[in-house]
């Protein structure tokens, strides 16, 4: 439901002062520490607070000691409030481990955490940040020597130590920076250089300089500030244009989104409704957009207004296929509640597609391989072979201009081209608030409890996956119903190739099948 304020800026500001009272002293027990897809969150104060970040970085000393893991540690964070003193406090644990770290002087994107460990100056990291999540929220996120989040194997150990460590703070080893430094444990590496040059061999920046185009990028905020100014710069872009250089941990600046909460998400309408206004104004083309810790993508275009994530993953991987694909890259990856438009792309272009569980760390040895041309997903998320493990949105962005500018086309109009070739599927995600009680039911209903289930919106079933919520495959359709891990609603996805009439049907049908 859209809530009244939806798109309008913050009519007060967020009370950071109590915030930074409640990391250091929650005024509740601390929460046990619980990785997600991608390392621990919650709010400021009891969700996360510096015990959080100190018994996370005891745990990860622990591990690379125990597993003799050699090599510095990069550790650093998006523009959140206390990401830079969180980022500080894992480098005071690490040092007083004797592990050597990285502490850059600038907040960190994430996919930058991911080229710095994969260039081997660094083993592993530590990030500090809750992506797009409300400034009251903050996280820690680890990455391993693959360079993108880690599996299960390793958050599982983290979690274990960790949790100890919050019951016993006294066993957890701390040292000063200046200690750490005068001891030779802390270096401060530049992080800009080496990413914006390698960048230069996956996007045609030449065809960008040169196209009759004009183009505009927004950090929301966020990490990708000094590296947008950094490619511009470097690859002389004087048709590109940084439209907002606006930095405040309160996040101020941002129109609430459809719930009346600030959220940093470029491909929401809300948030981005000042891009979306300047490119259909028709002052820019094309309009560009990365999250706080710049690994999801916005963009939206002249023609087009907001790209929804989906549409633009159908073109970069039609325009990767044509363009940048080799022996090795024979498959494409997706998330299991991903447009199958990709498939029909794929199928195309002689790719294999691999469906994998919500998470960025199922495509990690796809990347590494080189077997994914493109890894992606539909909450704008995106990578590339022989690229970062991690989700890269500044990647993405550079990646819709340089279409755009190689083909003088529209990303909307490129789109509507792969519909008119393959069909033009309708997709939905629905978020309904449940109960506790509700979302306890719906982990009871898998596979083989839906074996009985021949036929839905009058499409026969073909197959039924339980890995990650349940998803029903249809004969041209499909649903999937994943529950939450954090809040109290179940997602409800759905797409069809025959219009929004059965897309409705499928969704009436399937809430019934799952006594929604």
């Amino acid at each position: 439901m859209t809530d009244k304020n939806a798109g309008k800026l913050p009519t007060q500001s967020i009370d950071l002062k109590m915030l930074e009272t409640e990391f250091y002293n929650p005024s509740s027990q601390p929460a046990k520490v619980k990785f997600g897809t991608s390392g621990h969150r919650g709010a400021l104060g009891s969700g996360f607070c510096a015990l959080h970040a100190k018994a996370i970085a005891q745990a990860v000393a622990k591990m690379h000691l125990e597993e003799n893991i050699k090599g510095k540690v990069l550790v650093g964070g998006d523009t959140r409030l206390m990401s830079k003193v969180t980022a500080e406090l894992c480098a005071c644990v690490l040092a007083g481990n004797g592990i050597e770290v990285s502490l850059p002087s600038i907040p960190v994107p994430t996919p930058v955490f991911s080229f710095e460990i994969l260039s081997k100056r660094v083993v592993a990291c530590l990030n500090g940040t809750a992506s797009h999540n409300p400034p009251q929220d903050m996280g820690l996120k680890y990455n391993p020597s693959t360079g993108g989040p880690a599996d299960s194997s390793i958050t599982s150990k983290i979690e274990k130590y960790a949790n100890y460590f919050m019951q016993n703070e006294s066993e957890i080893k701390f040292i000063s920076l200046d200690e750490a430094k005068k001891r030779g444990l802390i270096d401060v590496p530049d992080i800009i250089g080496n990413y914006v040059k390698a960048l230069g061999d996956k996007i045609d920046f030449k065809v960008i300089k040169t196209a009759a185009l004009k183009a505009a990028l927004h950090p929301m905020g966020g990490t990708s500030l000094p590296f947008f100014k950094a490619i511009k710069e470097y690859y002389k872009l004087d048709n590109v244009e940084i439209v907002s250089e606006l930095q405040n941990p309160s996040f101020n600046f941002i129109p609430l989104d459809h719930d009346g909460k600030t959220r940093m998400d470029p491909s929401s309408k809300y948030p981005m409704s000042p891009l979306i206004d300047l490119a259909l104004s028709g002052k820019y083309d094309f309009a560009g957009a990365c999250d706080p810790d710049a690994d999801r993508f916005g963009a939206a275009t002249s023609k087009g207004g907001l790209l929804s994530p989906n549409h633009a993953l159908c073109v970069m991987l039609n325009y990767l296929a044509d363009n940048k694909k080799t022996s090795k890259t024979t498959a494409v990856g997706r998330t299991i509640g991903t447009t199958h438009l990709i498939d029909k792309i794929a199928a195309a272009k002689g790719l294999r597609v691999d469906e994998v569980n919500v998470g960025f760390k199922y495509f990690v040895q796809g990347l590494l391989s080189g077997e994914l041309l493109m890894a992606g997903e539909e909450s704008a998320g995106m990578s590339a072979a022989d690229w970062v493990t991690e989700k890269d949105g500044m990647l993405a962005v550079f990646l819709l201009l340089e279409i755009m500018s190689n083909t003088g086309q529209d990303i909307a109009g490129l789109y509507k081209q792969l519909t008119e070739l393959y069909g033009s599927p309708v997709y939905t995600r629905v978020d309904m608030p449940v109960t506790e009680e509700v979302k306890a039911k719906l982990k009871g209903f898998n596979k083989e409890s839906l074996a009985g289930l021949k036929e839905v919106a009058g499409e026969k079933v073909l197959n039924v996956r339980d890995t990650d919520g349940v998803k029903v495959y249809l004969e041209g359709s499909w649903f999937l119903v994943r529950p939450s891990g954090t809040e109290a609603i179940v997602k409800f996805y759905a797409e069809t190739f025959k219009g929004e009439e059965h897309l409705h049907k499928i969704l009436e049908e399937g809430r019934k099948v799952f006594g929604l």
